[in-house]
């Protein structure tokens, strides 16, 4: 069972990272993973992720996130933890983290999403080509719904 952190627990940490004038806070229990940094103008960003053992969507009728390379061939789907609002890059002014036919390591951000003025970078957990780019930048996202298809690489 994945520790429980509320909203109201996520700003004490931010309160903390601004009072103490620390850059980044990071934390790992049981599958949870919270990452915190401050970014040049002083605003507190965070990146919230679990991954359960089990399939996120398991015992909810009607709600099974798009997953697995038995997508399209060899094609992997990476998909939204969370709804929220669709982000390709860092900034308005920066470039994005990635485009269509750039190789892509396990673990790099692909793309941000947020979600309660929090900006949850999201990774990619295979290595690959990024084949498809599947939702508009500044785009409203759902639970479960595809942002990249990326080919592995063997």
């Amino acid at each position: 069972m994945a520790p429980k952190i509320d909203f109201e627990e996520i700003n004490k940490i931010i309160k903390l990272l601004e009072d103490k004038n620390l850059a980044e806070f990071e934390l790992e229990i049981d599958g949870f993973k919270i990452k915190i940094g401050r970014n040049n103008s002083n605003i507190a960003q965070a990146a919230v992720a679990y991954q359960p053992a089990a399939a996120p969507a398991a015992g909810i009728p009607g709600l099974v996130p798009e997953t697995g390379p038995e997508m399209r061939g060899d094609a992997h789907a990476v998909v939204s933890p969370m709804v929220g609002t669709f982000y390709r890059a860092p900034s308005p002014s920066s470039p994005p983290f990635v485009d269509v036919g750039d190789v892509v390591k396990k673990r790099q951000i692909l793309c941000i999403v947020e979600a309660m003025k929090l900006m949850n970078e999201i990774e990619s957990d295979a290595d690959g080509v990024i084949k498809e780019i599947c939702v508009e930048n500044g785009k409203p996202v759902e639970y479960g719904q595809k942002l990249f298809v990326i080919v592995p690489q063997a």
